[in-house]
């Protein structure tokens, strides 16, 4: 293995990386900055992703690539030149990808991906995700074996012609930080918290004056609100429509008003009256995290659990014992108007019970490292924290691995038809890809490579077409057109296509290494004729 040598980055990292570090935050670009990826052909779908890697940080790089630099690769390729030609294809890709960021270590492997699993199989064994491009379905298949044994992630990426595919095969991917576009806020009107409740009874709305009674957190106010509607509703909480807009016009009723009579502007009642909906939501633990306390993973910890099941099961206990059914608080509030004494007060109401939840969380947490024999030191304070602030949107990925999806026995027929009721879906793109790849088993080549072969080859790319799907038991037919057009790509890859590729597959990988935000899952195909795409599991 050879390296190519990196700086000391001139800027300072905070100012370098700003933009980032608002999206997945330090911790995050911590991971970034430890992670070790392997990329697997330095073609121009394989270099456009590390440069979307290496601009924000990853720690290092390796590619891997027998083949040495042609004419055709320097015709789509910004990362190689004219005088790279004849040159090995890996080493210059990673002095040029290299120039980009000093922060980023690159090396490369000049052996191809089949000597390597020959004669060392192990070598992808420590890295934090491993990057296939451009490679045949045998050699794939042969790889991602050896990866799903050691549960490393591998994301498969390929341009062909006007088609751009991605597959994640990933057997577990937990993700802690999910950050859901729509979060309801954890307020927990509907079941207030002692201190809550007692920080609620402190507020005397009938006799404040003006300046106070509209500096009011609107949550106060609609807790207050809420209390003399449920005395006077059975303890019932207003759940219909009706319902509601009678507990708003009881929030009105509450504005102070002028000698005239008119109601003041009260922007805090304003935001009252606005966020009754928020303020209703029930507390309750969403379906997605009653199915992980449900796995079998939570419920059997052992000595070979992850921090992530350890953390899950210690939730659990919490929920069932002194959360009584609930989550652990998020220890949030939303900006609002208010003086800043009484926001700073409710917003520390939140924040003390997160903190005490988090530390019944994390006794739970110690007791249980100890019952499996585990140190103690496997999961932090601030682990512990960050996955009790984000347990309602705990998500988990788990993929069905090549082997399953290419054995004509255990491919997903049924998503296969559904897809192609409408015969010019995206999934057809996905039974050609796998049909040219079928093509090339039986032939050594992929269809249309020779421009004097390619009306030759879409009668033989036709028959590849049926024979597929006949193996697999799918009774669907494939337009003539898109065989005809398959056989015109003759397996190009365009730059156009394998940049935006590139730009989505580095966005997948780093959800993989930061562990934030959620890949796809699992197969991703992109139509760059009609730019539409479609996202389905295989």
């Amino acid at each position: 293995m050879a390296a190519a040598g990196g700086g000391t980055g001139a800027l300072n990292k905070e100012e370098k990386y700003d933009r980032q570090l608002r999206l997945w935050g330090d911790h995050g670009q911590e991971a970034l900055e430890a992670a070790r990826v392997c990329l697997i052909n330095a073609s121009a779908t394989g270099t456009e992703i590390l440069k979307n890697l290496v601009l924000p940080g990853i720690g290092s790089f390796t590619i891997v690539d027998g083949r040495a630099v042609a004419g055709e690769d320097v015709g789509n390729n910004f990362f190689l030149t004219k005088n790279s030609i004849g040159k090995s294809r890996a080493q210059a890709a990673t002095e040029l990808l290299q120039e980009l960021n000093s922060d980023v270590s690159g090396n490369f492997v000049e052996e191809s991906v089949e000597q390597l699993l020959e004669n060392d199989p192990t070598f992808f064994l420590g890295f934090s995700v491993v990057i296939a491009t451009q490679l045949a379905e045998s050699s794939l298949l042969h790889l991602s074996t050896v990866l799903w044994a050691a549960d490393l992630p591998l994301l498969v990426c390929r341009t062909y012609g006007l088609v751009g595919y991605m597959r994640l095969a990933v057997k577990e991917h937990p993700v802690v930080e999910s950050h859901p576009d729509n979060a309801l806020e954890d307020l927990r009107l509907d079941k207030p918290f002692p201190h809550l409740r007692t920080h609620v009874h402190e507020y005397d709305l009938n006799s404040m004056d003006k300046k106070d009674h509209s500096h009011t957190p609107w949550i106060i106010v609609v807790a207050k609100y809420l209390e003399r509607w449920c005395e006077e509703h059975n303890n019932q909480l207003p759940k219909t429509y009706k319902e509601k807009e009678a507990f708003r016009e009881l929030i009105r009723q509450g504005l102070l008003k002028n000698d005239d009579g008119t109601p003041e502007d009260e922007e805090n009642f304003d935001e009252a009256i606005k966020n009754v909906n928020t303020a209703l939501n029930p507390t309750k633990v969403p379906s997605n995290v009653e199915e992980l306390f449900k796995d079998q993973r939570c419920t059997n910890v052992n000595t070979q659990s992850s921090p992530f099941w350890i953390l899950m099961r210690a939730v659990q206990q919490f929920v069932e014992k002194e959360g009584l059914g609930n989550l652990p608080v998020r220890g949030t509030i939303p900006d609002m108007i208010a003086d800043s004494s009484r926001f700073i007060r409710l917003q520390n109401v939140y924040r003390e019970k997160a903190k005490e939840d988090a530390s019944i969380i994390s006794d739970y947490v110690t007791e249980i490292l100890g019952s499996i024999g585990r140190p103690l030191e496997t999961i932090s304070e601030k682990d512990i924290w960050l996955f009790c602030r984000n347990a309602a949107f705990l998500r988990l990925v788990r993929c069905r691995s090549l082997a399953e999806e290419f054995n004509a026995e255990t491919t997903n027929k049924d998503q296969i038809a559904s897809c192609m009721e409408n015969l010019d879906s995206e999934m057809v793109l996905y039974i050609m890809l796998r049909a040219v790849e079928y093509f090339h088993r039986q032939h050594g080549r992929y269809p249309g490579v020779y421009n004097n072969q390619v009306e030759e080859d879409i009668g033989k790319l036709k028959s590849c077409v049926i024979s597929l799907l006949q193996e697999w038991g799918v009774s669907v037919s494939v337009k003539d057109d898109y065989i005809h057009e398959f056989c015109r790509y003759g397996a190009s890859e365009p730059h156009a296509v394998a940049s935006f590729l590139g730009g989505t597959a580095a966005q997948e990988a780093i959800k993989i290494i930061t562990k934030q935000f959620v890949p796809f899952n699992n197969t991703f195909i992109y139509n760059a004729m009609l730019q539409t795409s479609m996202t389905v599991q295989l």
